[in-house]
């Protein structure tokens, strides 16, 4: 076995901090939701498109280590651990944001990664070889395929739908939401993960 994880919106959480940047640059009303897409409804809403590509370079850059792991997460990658299941991060993200500040997102993410106690031998103990950040949809599911991952776990169903059959794909989705697909495994939140991987 190998599980193999996506993550943004997947390990981390982004939705408060999107609603905290935003009404602290005064872009959005405070009655706005704490949730990604709302604050990205409300920019576009108001012809702010330009300002919402700016935000999202902020947040993943030079803010991220703001942004929330998900509830239970880490306990439940530590639980993983301890019954010595192999993991590992595949992630599809540019080096730097389309437009705006040139932050280097994959150093911020490793960043989060290592303040969220993922390399330390004291918390989940990772080796940083673990990680990998692709800069194409395309070059994840290569990675993914190539390093054998039996079993992935990723928010986006179009990910999903590029990943051959011969791997378990169990779709991350703490909202209420319909599931696109029946033949997944549906994870709404981080303590169901060791029994969809039928591991008691």
């Amino acid at each position: 076995m190998l599980l193999g994880l996506d993550f943004d919106n997947t390990l981390i959480s982004y939705d408060v901090l999107f609603r905290k940047v935003a009404v602290d640059k005064g872009l959005i009303p405070t009655s706005t939701l704490p949730q990604k897409n709302a604050v990205r409804d409300c920019l576009r809403q108001q012809g702010m498109e330009e300002e919402w590509i700016h935000l999202q370079g902020e947040v993943y850059g030079s803010r991220i280590l703001e942004a929330e792991p998900y509830p239970e997460m880490k306990i439940a990658l530590k639980a993983l651990s301890g019954m010595q299941v192999p993991m590992c991060i595949v992630s599809h993200k540019t080096r730097t944001p389309y437009r705006g500040h040139p932050w280097d997102l994959h150093a911020a993410a490793r960043s989060w990664l290592e303040q969220a106690g993922f390399h330390d031998s004291q918390v989940l103990g990772w080796p940083h070889e673990s990680v990998y950040f692709e800069l194409t949809k395309d070059a994840k599911i290569a990675r993914i395929i190539e390093l054998g991952c039996t079993h992935y776990v990723d928010d986006l169903p179009e990910i999903l739908d590029m990943l051959p059959d011969s791997i378990e794909k169990i779709f991350f989705s703490p909202s209420d939401e319909p599931v696109p697909n029946l033949s997944w495994k549906l994870m709404r939140n981080w303590r169901e993960l060791p029994a969809l991987l039928n591991i008691r």
